[in-house]
């Protein structure tokens, strides 16, 4: 009993609630889970999960429910009325995370996808169907992409060698090899019905029976082979019957799909082949491969009303036993012995509380012995332990393989979270059955848990990285780190990591992450230029000492995101030019020459490449206007470079983002010969005074102090004279502002759990009961749904957003209640509007120097707002 109790002591840390939201209590509630409760969780941290609502006059009728919230904001929840006709079974994300399957027990299968890509908005554009039969497993075809996790090398400098790219076949490919999108699902009567997105937008389907004698399926799952072939796992819900495996081969021939199966071998499970547990747990109630791209690995667990026992199968291939006769056969030279894929067990549990729900880990790291041992020896846990949810309300976290317990969640209700209290057990004995979890998910890095309980509230969880182990702090931020590396590599979103960060390890991580980008190649670090900002951003807004550098980071993402578009709109004056496109030859001049006088340098580019028509360019002088004011706020706040607590100071010593800048000065000033009203306006104390002029030279000042090539110098006392003259030459636009921290992220770094209610924000600790606009914001950038701008450049500058906010973040329909005529008459209730959540963004400087004038521009093109 004392070796049992240290044991939960020790392993009581492992999972910690973050916080429960829950629906608004009602004298009459219309909300019920349905039955089955089933979530999902996408590798863009939305998390999809059902309920069906009952109508207020008649309790029959029942809508089924789909409801969609983003981890940080998760009372901000965007709820479907599917039209499911059958309660729901199955919610599938794609691997994007932009696209949701849901199935049901009427057969039907719909696809919902972001409306004009807002995540408060859903369609179903397509669906399928196997009219009357329903679906018990649900899964889109495999794309091809399959990426491992090298836990042994996370030393490694080389992403290379810390994720590599395993070669993996798509389940169906189209011309020239790129994966056929599609879906697959299997129904409860062993059909396999398979539907496939032709390139033009159309469904082409097909079904087939699993065997040729069709039987019922209760339960089944899906997985998919390097070989693209997939591998559907079924049982009739018997324990006592065989578990049969099959092979799928989906093709298109003649422009119709078709489906080949073949029967695979096939298990018994091992507590029906015990004397003692034959007729224990009749019935099989989950069915899971371990992973969906192992189709080799299965776990099973079979249950009786008040237990239940889970078994983990491996398929292995043995030698096939030769009869005597031909045992003193002399072998012919190559020959192999014969050999026979057979199903072994790898482990069992005891006997166990009865088991609710299942979540197995996403994160793919390898399990063979050596990478169980790395795993031991450098004490990173994520991906090695599946999650058991029990009716009793507890949560265990069991090693995907021996399947020990690593750790336990007691739940509020659970009665064994105080086994001596028995006015407790008491207590829920009289109030009903006890709050358990009906469904679960894993977050993609395996630190977050997701569970639905029988009540429809939805529960967040932290899990240890380590679980429950007292690591050193170096440890910790190496894993950390890798798990940020990996999110970075593989373009998923990176909450869940963030929910580990304390505020002191922010500094440390930043550097690191920093340290380590440095070290890839220039091509990958090309690729992954912007989304290191966005992670550098999303950890300084953990700690207030690191909020400017948050700002910084942020303005530097709109900073080359200018740049990018500025340069895209120059053009070669003669076709057959060298391979150096007019934007990579100004850097390269602007960066030889380090002349005070922009004219100076403008004289050496060919100005005929910077030629362009008057309405691209004064379509774009909102972007240069923020481009001229970034520099004067700058320059301006050279003299403060010392106070880290001022937005602006990263950029004193980033000698890239300075020669970004000042290469846009040289564009700017072209542009302006050429158009003089597309030239940034300053309000200045003489007329006569060169503004661009004056700051270019400032700035080419400040940016040969902090060249790459040269060891950095600390600004001379002239230069700082200058700076400090600047705001009584011209006006310097207040861009000083700190980012607001309106998620739960920052509220649970003092590990007291929340709690929320769908609907309402201000139920968010520290929120007031009237919500600002920036409530319901991450890094604050707003903008039209559709602007009236019509010219090329605007279209160019705005296609680079359709999809995602600058930072990553997805893009929200603002409800048009949150502007009133009071308080912003310039925006009518017709407008449509939208702006940005994501985990990653916390701020952005301003486009233009005050809130009114934002609004006023922005009706023309864009709104960026604080």
């Amino acid at each position: 009993v004392c070796d049992l109790t240290c044991c939960l002591f020790f392993c009581a840390s492992i999972m910690e609630l973050a916080y429960v939201c829950e629906w608004e209590k009602r004298p009459k509630s219309t909300h019920c889970p349905s039955i089955p409760l089933v979530c999902s969780w996408s590798c863009r941290n939305l998390v999809a999960f059902s309920t069906d609502l009952k109508n207020d006059d008649d309790d029959k009728d029942v809508s089924h429910m789909i409801h969609i919230i983003d981890t940080e904001h998760p009372w901000d929840v965007y709820s479907i009325n599917s039209g499911h006709t059958e309660v729901i079974s199955c919610l599938e994300w794609d691997q994007s995370g932009s696209r949701l399957l849901s199935a049901d027990g009427d057969g039907q299968i719909k696809c919902w996808s972001m409306s004009d890509h807002l995540v408060n908005s859903w369609e179903s554009v397509l669906s399928s169907s196997v009219d009357g039969d329903p679906i018990v497993a649900l899964s889109w075809l495999h794309n091809g992409v399959k990426l491992a996790l090298h836990v042994e090398m996370s030393g490694s400098t080389n992403f290379g060698e810390k994720f590599s790219r395993v070669k993996f076949s798509p389940s169906l490919t189209l011309f020239g090899g790129k994966p056929m999108e599609g879906w697959l699902a299997v129904t409860v009567s062993g059909l396999v019905t398979v539907s496939l997105l032709k390139p033009g937008g159309t469904l082409l389907t097909a079904s087939e029976s699993l065997c040729r004698l069709r039987g019922r399926v209760a339960l089944a799952d899906i997985a998919f082979t390097g070989g693209g072939n997939i591998v559907v796992a079924a049982t009739d819900g018997s324990s006592s019957s065989p578990v049969q495996f099959y092979k799928v081969v989906v093709s298109v021939v003649s422009e119709k799909c078709r489906i080949d199966t073949e029967l695979l071998p096939s298990l018994f499970l091992r507590c029906t082949t015990d004397p003692l547990r034959r007729e224990k747990y009749p019935a099989v109630t989950h069915l899971k491969f371990l992973t969906r791209e192992n189709s080799e690995q299965v776990l099973l667990c079979a249950s009786n009303q008040s237990g239940s026992i889970v078994e983990c199968w491996s398929l292995r291939k043995e030698g096939l036993p030769v009869n005597n006769i031909f045992q003193h056969r002399s072998p012919v030279v190559g020959e192999k012995q014969p050999t026979i894929l057979k199903w072994r067990i790898l482990t069992t549990t005891n006997d166990l509380e009865r088991v609710s729900a299942v979540a197995l880990p996403k994160l793919p790291i390898s399990i063979s012995n050596t990478d169980l041992k790395v795993a031991s020896d450098t004490k990173f846990c994520p991906g090695l332990g599946l999650a058991l949810a029990f009716h009793d309300g507890s949560i265990q976290i069991l090693h995907r393989l021996s399947l020990h317990t690593m750790g336990v969640f007691y739940g509020s209700s659970s009665s064994a979270q105080r086994p001596g209290d028995e006015s407790t057990i008491k207590r829920q004995r009289a109030a009903g059955p006890a709050l358990h979890f009906k469904a679960l998910q894993f977050s993609w890095t395996s630190l977050a848990l997701a569970g639905v309980d029988n009540h429809g509230k939805l529960h967040m969880l932290r899990v240890s990285p380590s679980m429950g182990q007292v690591l050193e702090m170096n440890t910790t931020l190496r894993h950390l780190l890798f798990l940020l590396e990996y999110c970075m590599v593989t373009g998923y979103d990176w909450w869940d990591v963030l929910l580990h960060v304390q505020p002191s390890m922010v500094h440390n991580l930043v550097e690191k992450l920093h340290e380590e980008y440095m070290r890839q190649n220039q091509a990958l670090q090309q690729v992954l230029a912007t989304r290191i900002v966005a992670v550098k951003a999303s950890l300084c807004k953990l700690s207030t000492a690191t909020a400017a550098r948050a700002c910084d980071f942020h303005a530097k993402l709109l900073l080359i995101a200018i740049s990018a578009t500025l340069k895209s709109l120059l053009r070669p004056h003669v076709l057959n030019t060298p391979d150096k496109s007019p934007g990579d030859r100004l850097t390269e001049i602007c960066a030889k020459n380090t002349d005070t006088d922009i004219d100076k340098v403008m004289i050496n580019l060919k100005t005929e490449e910077f030629v362009l028509d008057g309405p691209p360019l004064q379509s774009l002088q909102q972007l240069i206007q923020w481009v001229g004011d970034f520099v004067l706020y700058l320059l301006a706040n050279l003299p403060n470079q010392g106070s880290m607590v001022r937005p602006g100071f990263g950029f004193m010593r980033d000698g890239a983002s300075l020669g970004m800048l000042r290469e846009m000065l040289v564009m700017i000033r072209i542009w302006g010969l050429l158009k003089p009203g597309c030239l940034p306006t300053f309000t200045a104390t003489s007329d006569s005074q060169d503004n661009m002029q004056l700051l270019f030279r400032l700035l080419t000042k400040l940016w040969l102090c902090s060249r790459d090539d040269g060891p950095p110098q600390d600004p001379d006392e002239s230069l700082i004279d200058e700076c400090c003259l600047l705001p009584s030459q011209l006006l310097v636009p207040s861009m000083d502002w700190l980012p607001v921290n309106d998620g739960v992220i920052v509220k649970l770094q003092g590990k007291h759990p929340l709690r929320l209610q769908f609907g309402k924000a201000s139920s968010l600790p520290g929120a007031g009961t009237t919500a600002p606009l920036e409530v319901f914001t991450r890094c604050g950038c707003v903008t039209m749904l559709r602007s009236p701008n019509k010219t090329n450049a605007m279209k160019q500058w705005e296609q680079r957003w359709i999809k995602n906010c600058l930072c990553g973040g997805l893009w929200r329909r603002i409800p048009n209640y949150l502007f009133t005529k009071h308080e912003h008459p310039e925006i009518s209730s017709e407008k449509q509007i939208k702006f940005h959540q994501h985990s990653a963004s916390v701020y952005h400087f301003h486009i233009t120097t005050s809130r009114s004038q934002s609004v006023d521009k922005g009706t023309q093109h864009l709104v960026i707002w604080n």
